[in-house]
């Protein structure tokens, strides 16, 4: 493979890692520090909720100036035109409120057991009062003067209420004629007070009578149920079904934990018997008997002694004789106490078996008859129990014949008390509604919410992106850098110089801007005066924080790529292919975009030879590598004629030598690829090189859309590197706050330092070092 020769040393691709680089662990925090971290990001959370807001209210401004001239111009002629209407009322006080009169003092000492706490019910009352038995009257009397009313009306119009815990009654009576509703309120006034004077008498004497005829029997039938309760708690011993069921409960649950024990204390001694019929279990016995460890030890040292004899004499020697005869003496001892150890310890396995076999018998006795008390309780509780209720229900009976016996005399005492008007009707002067600044107020605030509800709605059903705030919020992912949206680069395509080129002059003609296009004299974030000087200075901010991405080995190759077609990738890589030349890099763009290749437009080049004549034809490097400026630090190579199958063409074994080719031979090489929705392309380079950069566009990407391409590169395990937002206006970066440093020429014409302030194209790059941190001189330096 031919490797085209730079003046740089060629980097391994063995060595060089195709994942992105690990940031550094922040320090271990403490929790006062990590408390200020966590009010902090809730702090920006909060920010970031409300610019977003504000942002959204200017976006649809006119939405919500058109809705709330629709409602407010509603509310408006609704309340001119409505009707006037008028309100008159007057005022009864219907119970007595002094003690001589209400035998107030009987009613609080009585209280506990009466539940109301006047004798009258306000609820049924007011019903009353509006029933057709009073209001008939009253209506035959009124329509002689107003023939026109009638009765729905009569009551449509007429209001009784309660007002708080009061004992007054607030009749008020609603329409156009003031005349008309005094007329009313009168009658109704004195048809009340008759009402109250004649008709309230009832017959709570005969209630009372029959209450105390009821009284003597429901005494005795109460004194019966509770001796037979009594004689019931003798009998069965039988105190209350809690108690009862605590006990046998308590008694089972102590008889089943005794069960379970000695269960376990049962299958140990089986497992201990067994034990001593196996050779491991006997010898773990042996192990524990003094007798037979001494004997078992004299024979080892015998044993020790017949080997270290065997050293100085003859196996058939004297010394050897004896020491063996010893040994065989100790040999049938050794077998006689071990016969002795383990019988002995079968017969106490054998005893503890026999105990507690005897001890379960006795806990199954135990254990049936709490069966039988436990069996017969449902019987005893629910005798108890109809005992109880028939007892209690007989109580409440008692006392609730009681009770009202109580308040059907306090009630007969204080019906003899009749009504008084304490607030006469008078002809309303003042009209009630319409209410017109009340109507305007509230047109205006009603306004203003469907106004934001219809603007957030639309906003809700718009699925772009508008802001960077709401694009660094979805993505989770490090914002690269935000490039506005630039005039210039729409001309790109015609033959002759490229956009960036023509940016370059347009700035270098404007006194505070650069004197030239890539010049070491400016360093710049975000947007400056100008859409060219803003263009320029944010690619150089995204080249920075590209190269700021890893500290520990630069980045050589980048995939910029979108989630959708026409959202400014092929432009974005080839004038940050030139903004890399002119901070002093070797740059290679390849465009990999197969199928609708763009990158011969942005550069101005041809396209007879590229990427798709390398892999199929064999050809030489040189044959398709194209220089792009006469420096010669940037070069091209574009797609070439495309191929009916680019896939096969990317995975091929051709397409991962020349990409290893092409990193040893540059400073940075970036591939344009194509839209990732619904293409392969992107899975089969995106792992060869350092990292994808994703370029969206404001206003045009859709959510859905970047969101299933995240996650499709999450899958396919490329390394993200960042987000760049593409076509951002000067209100799509909320509250980011930058500044730009360059030099300007006086009244003489020599330069000056011009430092301005504005809103940045981007912030802090994921390890800390961001736009406004370092710039990059004319060299690729960071400064």
């Amino acid at each position: 493979m031919e490797t085209f020769q730079t003046s740089l040393p060629p980097t391994e691709l063995n060595g060089h890692s195709k994942s992105a680089r690990p940031l550094p662990l922040p320090p271990v925090q403490q929790p006062e520090s990590i408390l200020t971290t966590w009010q902090q990001y809730a702090q920006q959370e909060e920010d970031l909720s409300l610019r977003n807001l504000l942002s959204t209210i200017r976006r649809r401004a006119w939405i919500i100036a058109g809705v709330g001239a629709v409602v407010m111009t509603f509310f408006t002629v609704k309340a001119l035109q409505q009707e006037k209407v008028f309100r008159g009322q007057f005022r009864m006080l219907v119970e007595p409120v002094n003690a001589s009169d209400d035998l107030s003092d009987l009613t609080s000492i009585l209280a506990t057991q009466n539940t109301r706490r006047s004798g009258l019910d306000y609820a049924t009352q007011v019903q009353v009062l509006r029933s057709p038995e009073l209001m008939e009257p009253v209506l035959e009397e009124l329509q002689q003067t107003y023939p026109t009313l009638s009765y729905p009306t009569l009551l449509r119009n007429l209001q009784i209420s309660r007002p708080g815990e009061t004992k007054i009654l607030e009749v008020s009576y609603l329409g156009s004629d003031p005349v008309q509703i005094q007329v009313v309120l009168d009658f109704l006034a004195q048809t009340y007070l008759e009402y109250s004077l004649k008709e309230r008498q009832t017959n709570l004497r005969q209630g009372i009578n029959f209450v105390e005829s009821q009284l003597p029997d429901l005494q005795a039938r109460v004194d019966t149920l509770q001796d037979q309760l009594e004689a019931f708690r003798r009998q069965a011993n039988f105190i209350t079904p809690e108690t009862q069921s605590g006990s046998v409960t308590q008694q089972a649950g102590e008889i089943a934990s005794q069960r379970m024990a000695l269960n376990q204390q049962q299958r140990e001694a089986e497992q201990a018997f067994s034990s001593l019929q196996e050779t491991s279990g006997a010898l773990a016995t042996l192990e524990n008997a003094p007798i037979y460890q001494q004997l078992l030890g004299e024979m080892r040292a015998i044993e020790v002694r017949i080997a270290e004899e065997l050293t100085r004499f003859e196996p058939g020697s004297l010394p050897i004789r004896v020491l063996e005869e010893q040994r065989e003496n100790i040999l049938p001892l050794l077998n006689q106490e071990a016969q002795r150890v383990m019988s002995a310890e079968q017969a106490a396995a054998i005893n503890r078996l026999e105990m507690l076999a005897a001890q379960n018998e006795i806990l199954e006795d135990v254990e049936q008859t709490g069966f039988e008390r436990l069996n017969a309780l449902p019987s005893l509780i629910r005798e108890y129990t109809d005992l109880q209720r028939e007892l209690e229900v007989s109580t409440a009976a008692l006392t609730r014949f009681r009770s009202t016996q109580q308040s059907l005399a306090i009630e007969a005492a204080q019906t003899e008390i009749p009504w008084q008007i304490i607030e006469a009707p008078t002809q309303p002067k003042n009209p009630i509604s319409p209410d017109l600044e009340r109507s305007l107020l509230t047109g205006m605030v009603i306004s203003v919410l469907l106004g934001l509800g219809a603007a957030l709605l639309l906003e809700k059903l718009d699925n772009v992106y508008h802001t960077v705030d709401e694009l660094k919020a979805a993505t989770k992912l490090p914002l690269l850098g935000a490039l506005p949206t630039n005039q210039t680069l729409k001309d790109s395509r015609t033959p002759g110089r490229s956009g960036l080129a023509k940016i370059a002059d347009r700035v270098s003609r404007i006194p505070q801007s650069l004197p030239s296009a890539f010049g070491r004299q400016s360093i710049g974030y975000g947007y400056g005066g100008n859409s060219d000087s803003s263009f320029l200075e944010a690619l150089r901010v995204l080249y920075t924080n590209i190269r700021m991405l890893s500290s520990d080995q630069p980045i050589r190759s980048i995939l910029l790529s979108s989630a959708q077609p026409a959202e400014g990738k092929s432009t974005i890589a080839a004038n940050l292919a030139q903004v890399a030349t002119a901070m002093g890099q070797r740059v290679l763009i390849v465009d990999i975009d197969l199928r609708k290749p763009q990158v011969h437009d942005r550069l101005d080049i041809p396209n007879e030879v590229g990427l798709s004549n390398l892999i199929t034809d064999s050809l030489p490097l040189k044959a398709a590598l194209q220089q792009v400026n006469p420096e010669g630090s940037l070069f091209a190579i574009t797609a070439g004629k495309i191929p009916p199958d680019s896939t096969k063409l990317l995975s091929s074994h051709k397409m991962q030598q020349l990409m290893a080719t092409f990193e040893k031979s540059f400073d940075l090489v970036i591939y344009d690829s194509t839209p990732i929705t619904g293409l392969a392309d992107v899975s089969l380079v995106g792992q060869q090189t350092d990292g994808l950069v994703l370029i969206t566009r404001m206003g045009v990407t859709d959510r859905t859309v970047l969101k299933q391409t995240i996650e499709t590169l999450k899958l396919s395990r490329i390394p993200i590197l960042g987000v760049v937002a593409n076509g951002v206006k000067a209100t799509g970066l909320s509250g980011y706050r930058y500044y730009a440093y360059g030099y300007g020429r006086d009244a003489n014409g020599h330069h000056d330092e011009v430092i301005s302030f504005g809103t940045p194209a981007t912030e802090h790059s994921a390890n800390g070092h961001g736009a406004n941190g370092h710039g990059a001189n004319g060299n690729g330096s960071v400064s």
